[in-house]
């Protein structure tokens, strides 16, 4: 898949839009991830200034973001924010679906990455599988299980569809719609 930026584009597209995070609740479990982050865009330098600051006051402050470069069509080395400069890494060792956040006095965050074009309801279930605290689900892990329950319910409306077109008629083995006269009476004669 070929991702295109429009460098050209005026940066400030996202700038009006709160960061979508999900935190873990503050605790002594300690899991895989601390949250998930669903961007708007695969933008680094128009979304980690919403994200930083987002996670200024819980967090401290950011000063270096670590990605795999997999999913970003263009990694940025330092990314301007409000008087500072945030650093930003490659890694493609990094899981392609990870984030990881770093600080100088607080420490280390790791944040699943849930793709821009990701429906609302499967980012709603990432970004609370994620929040889980003590989880051991990787970030590939939740991601290939999102794909599982995402072709299932898409199959279920696949379905669904299907006996709605079909007016909710029974089919014969030979493909054929059968009528309600065409069922067999029951034993008490109703239909």
């Amino acid at each position: 898949m070929t991702t295109t930026l429009d460098r050209t584009a005026p940066r400030d597209l996202t700038a009006g839009f709160p960061a979508r995070v999900s935190l873990t609740p503050k605790t002594t479990l300690a899991g895989q991830l601390d949250g998930a982050w669903w961007p708007h865009s695969r933008d680094l330098e128009a979304e980690l200034p919403a994200l930083a600051a987002a996670l200024d006051e819980p967090w401290g402050r950011i000063t270096r973001v670590t990605v795999n470069p997999t999913r970003w069509p263009v990694v940025p080395h330092t990314v301007p924010m409000e008087g500072r400069t945030l650093h930003v890494g490659w890694f493609t060792e990094q899981d392609p679906d990870k984030l990881i956040l770093l600080s100088y006095t607080v420490g280390r965050w790791d944040l699943l990455v849930i793709p821009p074009e990701t429906e609302p309801a499967a980012a709603a279930r990432l970004m609370t599988a994620a929040a889980i605290p003590g989880s051991v689900l990787t970030a590939g892990v939740l991601m290939a299980n999102e794909a599982v329950i995402g072709s299932g319910i898409r199959d279920a409306r696949r379905r669904k569809a299907t006996w709605e077109g079909e007016g909710g008629a029974c089919m014969s083995p030979f493909g054929d719609r059968m009528g309600r006269s065409a069922l067999p009476l029951p034993g008490n004669g109703w239909r």
